[in-house]
């Protein structure tokens, strides 16, 4: 018994001849003669009898047609997802990131993966990047974003982005108007700083001592946004991720390079022995479009 022999017989069952069931199937009727005969053999007793040169059902055929009918709706449902799953992969993509990339970068590559594939569902938690790499590792994401003071055992990392540190200031500030400012600018000044824990933070606070610079540090936050949303209110400059800066920003604070420079470094993280799905693919591709259209201005 092989599928194609079983198609045919259906075909004839649901055609009501082997003529039009030829047709259907764009074959030859004696094609569709010798697989029912085949058939017939395989299953040990006859699916028609022959009355009139026409192909009438014999009880044992009806049985096996309903039962063929079955199989072939569930064969039919596994083409249908095995379409599906060329189309689009699995249906569902689970993405975590951490909150400097979680702000605009990764919402901005959701949207334009979900215009390429709008029958996808999304899944995006912005979680520290401990915990970022604790769900990667563990398979409960297909994709992560996270800083690079994360241990990477146990996940496959590479690095995503490192943008250079940027100094915002209120607009209002004496420094907006310099062209670049120096470690030196920074002594004695109002600083919202990053967290003590942060990579960056650390190398600037290294920077500071050098140079024998003591800012005033008004304000700790683990997140860019954070700082960036307290120096619009004027609670005095900070040093952020250029990735968490969006549109509305640029136009209520001063945004200057710092020297000397200091990076930023986002790594993206990915389980441990999985192949890449078409989805995860095609949304690394959009993270990748959204990073470089950052780096471009």
């Amino acid at each position: 018994m092989n599928l194609r022999d079983l198609e045919i017989f259906h075909a004839v069952m649901t055609t009501g001849g082997a003529g039009r069931a030829a047709e259907l199937l764009g074959t030859s009727q004696p094609t569709v003669s010798r697989a029912i005969a085949g058939l017939e053999k395989s299953a040990g007793f006859p699916l028609f009898q022959r009355v009139r040169g026409k192909l009438v059902p014999t009880r044992e055929g009806q049985l096996f047609f309903a039962e063929l009918s079955k199989s072939l709706l569930g064969l039919n449902r596994l083409r249908q997802v095995a379409a599906r799953i060329r189309e689009v992969g699995e249906g569902s993509l689970r993405i975590a990131t951490l909150a400097a990339m979680g702000q605009i970068v990764v919402p901005r590559a959701v949207a334009q993966f979900l215009d390429q594939q709008p029958g996808v569902r999304v899944s995006l938690q912005v979680r520290t990047s401990s915990v970022v790499r604790d769900l990667v590792a563990s398979g409960q994401v297909d994709l992560g974003l996270a800083a690079d003071e994360i241990d990477t055992s146990g996940v496959h990392a590479g690095i995503f982005a490192s943008p250079r540190a940027v100094c915002i200031l209120p607009l209002s500030h004496p420094l907006a108007r310099r062209k670049k400012i120096e470690a030196a600018d920074l002594d004695r000044e109002r600083l919202v700083a990053l967290a003590p824990d942060d990579t960056v933070r650390k190398a600037i606070d290294r920077i500071l001592e050098a140079a024998e610079v003591e800012p005033r540090i008004v304000v700790e936050t683990p997140f860019s946004a954070t700082v960036a949303a307290l120096v619009a209110e004027g609670a005095g400059i900070g040093l952020m991720n250029p990735f968490s800066i969006d549109g509305d920003l640029r136009s209520r604070v001063a945004i200057l390079p710092f020297e000397p420079a200091v990076h930023f470094r986002a790594l993206i993280l990915h389980p441990p022995g999985s192949v890449e799905s078409r989805l995860t693919s095609a949304f690394r591709a959009c993270l990748y479009a959204v990073r470089n259209s950052f780096v471009a201005h």
